[in-house]
């Protein structure tokens, strides 16, 4: 019998909304269905919009990396640190 393994990718992710000119920083293991979350009509930052869109993601091999990674970037608080970020993707 052969073991595979597998393997589980996790994701730093920041969405945007057009609407709230506004950024949100997150980690997950499935992208879809957490931008489907978040889109939803929910109590919370990110509910009642529904134009979130992914605008940037990280891949990361661990939830906790992923994890580290999105409260490293939350303490930023800058709007223009996340920008950078966002447009370092595309260099």
């Amino acid at each position: 019998m052969l073991n595979f393994l597998y393997l589980s990718m996790f994701y730093l992710y920041i969405l945007y909304s057009a609407s709230r000119d506004k950024y949100y920083v997150g980690s997950t293991s499935n992208l879809a269905e957490r931008l489907k979350a978040h889109n939803s009509n929910h109590r919370g930052f990110t509910g009642r919009t529904g134009d979130w869109e992914i605008v940037y993601t990280e891949n990361y091999s661990t939830r906790e990396e992923a994890y580290a990674r999105e409260r490293a970037v939350k303490k930023w608080k800058s709007r223009r640190l996340i920008e950078k970020l966002i447009s370092s993707a595309g260099s």
